[in-house]
């Protein structure tokens, strides 16, 4: 065999050798992986709130350590319909937020510690440093799309559960 036709062969060989066969992959989990949010990395849970008769589901990120809650939605210029970000307290506490470098206006949902609605700091101002808070213990902040909590119906004593 010639050198310029060897070469070639041993690329196809190495490539061979590197393609997995039907017979050498790896077995399927029938467990699926944990939903991760594509931009934040964070993981993405199911949180229901319970207005009446009614069952309102969303799909939230959550912001668990200091670091990802100091970051939170800030720069983000989308949220989808029924998405929100989740910032559980362990231990709760009174809760207090603000928009820097928030590029989208958001509702903020303060839970107590019973799992009920707060108060809603409804439709923040991009940008705006103004302390929003919450009015009692919170074991959690949601922030959903601005406007999106009076849309729905949305108010203080709905049951809050993830």
């Amino acid at each position: 065999m010639t050198r310029a036709a060897l070469i070639p062969a041993l690329c196809l060989g190495l490539l061979a050798a590197c393609s997995p066969s039907s017979g050498d992959a790896a077995p399927q989990s029938s467990q699926s992986a944990p939903a991760v949010h594509p931009v934040s990395g964070l993981p993405v849970v199911p949180l229901k709130i319970y207005r009446g008769d009614r069952v309102l589901t969303f799909r939230v990120e959550l912001a668990r350590t200091a670091q990802e809650q100091a970051k939170g939605l800030m720069f983000r210029t989308q949220m989808g319909p029924d998405e929100g970000m989740l910032f559980p307290f362990d231990p709760p506490r009174g809760a207090s937020f603000w928009m820097r470098n928030t590029v989208i206006p958001l509702d903020l949902v303060f839970v107590g510690t019973d799992g009920r609605v707060l108060n809603i700091a409804a439709n923040a101002i991009p940008y705006d440093e103004t302390p929003l808070t919450s009015h009692g213990t919170a074991k959690a902040v949601l922030e959903l799309n601005g406007g999106r909590a009076a849309e729905l119906g949305i108010v203080a004593g709905d049951r809050v559960e993830w």
